[in-house]
């Protein structure tokens, strides 16, 4: 099987990037996969020793075809990286999955990525692969599609990569125009559009809500599993981007092959199933944190 090298993004999280590179080389598929390390350099002194110390453990991580390590000089942030770094590798070969430093993977997450990306190569209604579905209550097929794209261990050909839209402002021009907000916000159940108005007002610096808007305006398409293939072991207040919010985690990976050859059209079953984990949660911040404690408790 031809294999999409694997691009993972990593910063000042020694312990994280340890637990994700070394998960992920037990994967099927990765001894004959490419593994591309991006490390950013650190913004101030203090993170200096962090950072030094997660290219030391990239630099010791096998079991791959090939390891790379790309040491950026100076700080880019997040959002350039990724942006710069998922077109350079995708316009080189042609495909890639996307990881950052705090996504823990299934044993089966490599093989669903490369046998997707082969499966829906030419269909051009298919933007990626998502490795990440909620945590929902309802019972979903072993895989669908919605419309949109994600951001937790993701894959993408460089034609769905062309439709990317860096201008915040041009999407949520597009969003008011075709009247969809509420369809983009699952319902209203969640702020996307509020997420994107703060990348552009420089609140965020979201790469990611910006993928969502491209892919969702568009009407393309991307594949889930039924049941996550990641963990995000981010949600301990370590990262720059995460808090402690960590009701999106599954603790029970997919630890089998999905189906994959499912038909290519928004599944509003799923839809539907989001909407409701999203107001289940919005619901739930309502709660005073006090009697959440004790009722927790």
């Amino acid at each position: 099987m031809k294999t999409a090298p694997v691009l993972v993004f990593v910063y000042n999280r020694p312990y994280h990037t340890y637990l994700t590179l070394s998960v992920l080389a037990q994967n099927e598929l990765a001894s004959e996969t490419e593994l591309i390390i991006i490390s950013d350099h650190y913004k101030i002194a203090e993170q200096k020793d962090n950072v030094e110390a997660v290219r030391k453990v990239a630099k010791g991580i096998s079991g791959f075809k090939k390891v790379t390590l790309i040491e950026r000089e100076t700080n880019w942030g997040l959002s350039k990286s990724i942006i710069s770094g998922v077109t350079e590798i995708v316009n080189e070969y042609g495909s890639v999955i996307v990881l950052e430093d705090d996504l823990v993977t299934s044993p089966y997450f490599l093989r669903f990525m490369n046998e997707a990306l082969q499966s829906y190569e030419h269909h051009e209604e298919v933007i990626s692969i998502h490795g990440y579905c909620y945590p929902v209550k309802e019972t979903l097929p072993e895989t669908f599609f919605l419309k949109g794209a994600d951001c937790w261990g993701w894959a993408t050909w460089k034609r769905g990569w062309d439709l990317f839209v860096a201008d915040g402002k041009k999407l949520t021009d597009q969003l008011k125009e075709t009247d969809s907000i509420n369809e983009f916000d699952f319902n209203g159940n969640y702020q996307y559009y509020k997420m994107l108005l703060d990348q552009i007002s420089g609140k965020n610096d979201s790469w990611a809500i910006r993928w969502y808007a491209s892919a969702f305006l568009k009407n393309k398409l991307t594949l889930y599993p039924g049941k996550t293939m990641i963990h995000n072991i981010g949600f301990d207040n370590s990262g720059t981007h995460t808090k402690l919010e960590n009701y999106f985690n599954s603790h029970d990976l997919c630890l089998k092959f999905p189906e994959i050859n499912v038909p290519v059209e928004n599944n509003m079953q799923a839809y539907e199933a989001f909407c409701s984990f999203f107001k289940a949660q919005k619901s739930l911040k309502l709660v005073p944190l006090g009697l959440l404690k004790r009722v927790l408790k």
